[in-house]
Formats: C-alpha cells, structure tokens, sequence
C-alpha cells in the first residue's frame, strides 16, 4: 500500500480528511502537535479518532516554540473572540491565527515523509466558511509543496516526488462534513472548539463553533457534540 502522512489534529476538517485519504487506499500515518495550546482535548480525539480509522501510526510531536513565541489566542492568555458574526470574522486575520503553524506542520510533515518513503501528505486546510488564516490558502498549499521537493532528498534525487493533498480546500462546512458521514466519520469524536471546558465540551461561541454548528444545520444533518451555550 502507499503510505501517506496525515496532519490530525482532531478536529473536524483533519478527521475528514484523514477518512478520504484512507478510501482512497493509503496507509495511514497520523501526525498531531502538542503546541502548549489552550484547547488541548482535541489530542485525545486524535488519538480516539485514529485508532478507531485504523492509522498504522500515529506520533504526537511536542513543540514548545509556538507557545514560546506566543502572539495567538490559542497559545498565550489572550481572550478567544466570542460571539462574532460572519461577516467579523471576514473582516480580517484574526487573533486565533497562530503565526507560522502549518508552515511548522507541513515541515515536520515533510521530515516524516522522506524517512517512510512516503510521496503524500493530507492535510485539512480549508479556505470557506472559515477564519481566512494566509497559511489555509491554495497558494501556500502549491508553494509549500515546490519548497519540499527542492529541500528533501528525495525531491532533489527524483527519488519520491511529494504531493500535498488538501483535499478540502474550496469545500463549504456542510460539504465536508456531508463527505465525510458518507464516509462514515464518526463526529462525535471529533473537537473543533478553540476554547472548551475543562471537560473539553465545545464552549458554542467561538468562530470555529459557530462554524462547525452552521456547518451541519446546513448539511441537513444534527452535530453530535453538546454546546454550553
């Protein structure tokens, strides 16, 4: 089988996509990051979410930098914005965004890959009804993945020439989450809530919740997480 790497952080977008790359026959190698990021719960949904798709591995790397470095909601004391509306959060970047992130996954990503003999790698980035993060664009997608091909051995040998699937890109919420119940995608494993409670129940008012409910009222289909409202 071909191996792919997965960036699985355990939400619903990353669980997604991890179930598409496995139909369309990969072996699977999940990679999660433990960042020092306040909603932490969603690791043990990785691991849930793995173990129940069958990965063949799967690694969390600790990484202290970005918490270090700060300059995010999600990895510094900095409130997560509650209650926006649509059209705030169009409005611009917003302080969710951690800086440099998927630059920093798809690296670690990349490193994983070359030692498999691997020549994919998933990831479940996502332009629509979404945040506009710079590092969830098409163009960063295409240009990370020239980068990787002229900065690895295997790239520069024509060894393995690396492609890097974001599969849901131009997807809406509701088309994700309708490929992937027809997918069979357990969602209630799943945790997209930037700030939950200490139980990790989704707080229903950050961006990413009110995105993931919209998602599913729009899919026609009912979200099995419960919110405290």
């Amino acid at each position: 089988m071909k191996k792919a790497v997965v960036l699985l952080s355990g939400g619903l977008d990353s669980t997604t996509a991890l179930a598409i790359a496995k139909s369309r026959g990969f072996e699977l190698y999940a990679l999660s990051f433990d960042y020092g990021q306040r909603h932490r719960h969603e690791l043990s949904c990785a691991g849930r979410t793995g173990l129940a798709v069958g990965v063949k591995q799967w690694i969390v790397a600790k990484i202290d930098i970005l918490r270090m470095l700060g300059g995010s909601a999600l990895t510094s004391s900095t409130p997560v914005p509650k209650g926006r509306t649509e059209k705030d959060m169009g409005a611009d970047i917003p302080v969710t965004y951690v800086p440099a992130r998927n630059t920093i996954f798809l690296s670690y990503a990349t490193a994983w890959a070359e030692v498999l003999g691997a020549a994919d790698i998933f990831i479940g980035v996502n332009i629509l009804d979404y945040s506009g993060y710079p590092d969830c664009r098409p163009e960063f997608i295409a240009s990370f993945q020239a980068t990787a091909n002229l900065a690895t051995r295997a790239g520069v040998t024509g060894a393995t020439k690396l492609t890097i699937h974001a599969p849901l890109i131009n997807w809406t919420k509701a088309e994700i989450i309708k490929a992937g119940l027809a997918l069979g995608v357990d969602y209630s494993t799943t945790s997209s809530c930037y700030d939950p409670h200490a139980d990790g129940r989704p707080c229903g008012k950050c961006d990413s919740c009110i995105l993931r409910r919209k998602g599913f009222k729009e899919a026609g289909s009912s979200d099995p997480l419960v919110y405290t409202l």
